[in-house]
């Protein structure tokens, strides 16, 4: 899953990108509107959270200016301006929810689980493929119904292969996928996750295979 962070607290952005990292989640972030307007046409998100005090505006004008580009990406507005008013101004003007600062993590990945449910959001529903069933929200992986452990980074390759199965993906979708825009990303680094993928879907029996597109990216087709 790949979330924009709109936040102009650079501590608490850090601080929340290690975080969500441990739910695999690939986390851009930026502190400035325009910015944001910019990496959403440039970028496919799964969901955006939005802090309402930003330096070049209040936050919530946001909302529908992404709405006019025909994008229904959910919106999480995190702030501490938490008023019973202040949240109905947020929902009414189009945020899918809502929350306080402070907050809990946990809380904060209840709440995305809840918008992600919500069609027609783009939300990352279980997929099955081969003998596999990939769970891409709640990081888990099962080959007939056994789990199949696999590093973060693979696991996040595997899940834009599966959703894509049968088509090629390009490199630079894949990585897109696994690193945020700030990474430094090694040329290798890709094709060593799919090679390790490999081997460990064919030791366990998943029933897929990864195929080269030489130049262009990967497919994945059941075997």
């Amino acid at each position: 899953m790949r979330l924009l962070l709109i936040e102009d607290e650079k501590e608490l952005a850090d601080a929340l990108s290690v975080a969500l990292k441990k739910h695999g989640i690939v986390t851009d972030h930026t502190m400035h509107l325009a910015d944001a307007v910019e990496l959403t046409l440039q970028n496919v998100y799964d969901a955006i959270l939005l802090d309402r005090r930003l330096p070049d505006g209040e936050g919530l004008t946001f909302i529908p200016r992404l709405r006019r580009t025909g994008t229904d990406t959910p919106i999480i507005v995190l702030t501490a301006r938490n008023e019973p008013l202040e949240r109905v101004e947020g929902l009414d003007i189009g945020a899918d929810d809502y929350l306080g600062k402070p907050f809990l993590v946990e809380e904060l990945m209840a709440r995305l689980r809840a918008v992600l449910r919500r069609p027609p959001s783009l939300a990352e529903l279980q997929i099955s493929v081969g003998r596999m069933v990939i769970d891409p929200l709640h990081l888990n992986v099962t080959v007939e119904s056994m789990p199949f452990d696999v590093p973060r980074r693979e696991l996040l390759v595997l899940a834009a292969l599966a959703k894509r199965k049968d088509r090629t993906v390009l490199r630079s979708a894949l990585e897109a996928a696994v690193y945020n825009y700030e990474e430094e990303i090694q040329s290798n680094a890709l094709d060593a996750h799919i090679s390790r993928l490999r081997k460990r879907l064919s030791d366990a029996g998943a029933g897929v295979a990864i195929h080269n597109i030489r130049g262009v990216g990967y497919l994945l087709k059941e075997e």
